[in-house]
């Protein structure tokens, strides 16, 4: 199978993909999935992916894929992965001048692909080729618009343990965030239809490409399916860097989930801030309560965490509620809105701040002004009064900011229900003076 130089495409310029729509039960146009493969300096392996990828035509035949395409993203490689690459006529290869990260050679891929079935896998061998006959049964069986080749889910693994728990903190965090279950976020072997590609976008160009693409996933509620999948040892040196890349990792998602839903995130934060709070306020009630009135290092620093906590959660509550009225301000429509993914209450909590703050704020000057008249009616010192006085400030301090989240959001809510208001009143007047 080899081939000829022109199979060699410069750098990757913009292009117009042949738009298709998405594969429908029983559907009996001809099929095509395009295979990316990004390669970075894998001279060693790339030849024998390529042929295990060409190896799967059987299985995608029988699983409704008539065409495939292979496409080799060769990402500023310094040995001769292009050059291997090109010996195979039934691939077209793409090359970066420069390296520009793992999630930039799978978008260039894609722009250059013409199927409407896209996938991606390493060029290391990890991944298996063998199994994307089942990756796409699942995608046109069962409708879903991404396919994860799960390595978490049954199949054998020669995953390395460090990997392994990077996984499992992946996993759960995105699943915590998102409210719905994901095995494995950072698989690097998927397919997905074209048309998910304006929800999915846009993604990085580095490693985080792939946990990035499953947290846009559950947050656009796009339907993804999981297929167990086995994985291998790579061929080569890792590219990974488990600090760097695992930090990148827990940041990217967590600030791709606030672009959805801030107050899963800020309002989770805030909640375990304010349970902080409130068990070390139970200890100092009950030693108060036990005659202690002069505190030690401990207590006085747990007294001072117990404020700075109780502001700290009431505040990210309402910063993440706040921000979720930005989110579908400018998204028009909310997306997996809530803390608990879905309501507690009849009405969103966010609109009892108002009264709320009040009730709290007028506790907290109800016992700030008792403790002054205790002091100058009964004449009693600060040793007794300091602890009401700071529980006076701090009820008047989160009052005021339930209050001053409670005129922002109703603001916000106005504004995102402008458009539509002003749509339903348009029509109405037109049918009065069609009726008049």
């Amino acid at each position: 199978m080899i081939g000829n130089p022109e199979h060699m495409v410069g750098e990757a310029a913009p292009g117009a993909p042949r738009e298709r729509e998405p594969a429908a039960a029983g559907r009996t146009e001809p099929v095509m999935l395009s295979v990316v493969i990004p390669a970075l300096n894998e001279e060693r392996g790339i030849a024998e992916i390529i042929e295990r990828v060409e190896s799967a035509r059987p299985a995608l035949r029988e699983a409704g894929v008539d065409g495939l395409e292979i496409i080799v993203v060769d990402d500023g490689s310094s040995d001769r992965t292009a050059e291997v690459a090109a010996r195979y006529a039934s691939v077209r290869v793409v090359r970066h001048a420069v390296n520009r990260g793992y999630g930039a050679a799978i978008k260039t891929g894609f722009v250059h692909a013409r199927g409407e079935l896209l996938a991606f896998l390493d060029a290391d061998g990890t991944y298996p080729p063998e199994s994307f006959g089942t990756l796409c049964r699942a995608a046109l069986e069962e409708e879903a618009d991404v396919v994860v080749g799960s390595r978490r889910s049954g199949a054998a693994s020669q995953m390395p343990p460090l990997r392994r728990v990077g996984n499992f903190v992946w996993s759960n965090l995105v699943s915590l965030i998102g409210n719905h279950r994901v095995a494995d976020p950072a698989s690097g072997m998927r397919v997905l239809r074209r048309s998910a590609l304006p929800q999915l976008y846009p993604l990085p160009d580095g490693l985080n490409f792939t946990p990035v693409m499953s947290t846009r996933s559950v947050h656009e509620e796009l339907k993804v399916v999981e297929v167990p999948i086995a994985y291998s040892e790579r061929v080569g040196r890792s590219k990974l860097s488990i600090v760097r890349d695992g930090t990148r990792f827990l940041t990217t998602i967590i600030w791709t989930s606030l672009e959805y839903n801030p107050v899963r995130v800020l309002g989770m934060l805030g909640l375990a801030a304010l349970g902080l709070a409130g068990l070390v306020a139970l200890w100092i009630t009950a030693l108060r309560l036990q005659g202690v009135t002069q505190l030690g290092v401990a207590e006085t620093f747990g007294v001072f965490a117990a404020l700075v906590l109780a502001v700290a959660g009431v505040s990210l509550f309402a910063l993440g509620a706040t921000f979720n009225y930005l989110v579908t301000l400018f998204r028009q429509r909310p997306v997996r809105q809530g803390l608990f993914g879905q309501p507690l209450f009849a009405q969103p909590l966010d609109r009892q701040f108002g009264w709320l703050g009040l009730i709290v704020g007028a506790i907290g000057a109800v016992v700030g002004a008792a403790s002054l008249g205790l002091s100058l009616s009964q004449g009693w010192d600060i040793a007794r009064l300091w602890l009401w006085l700071l529980a006076s400030a701090l009820l008047l301090l989160v009052g005021l900011q339930l209050v001053i989240s409670w005129v922002v959001m109703r603001v916000l809510e106005a504004l995102s229900q402008r458009e539509g208001r002003i749509n339903a009143e348009m029509q109405g007047a037109a049918g009065e003076r069609i009726a008049a």
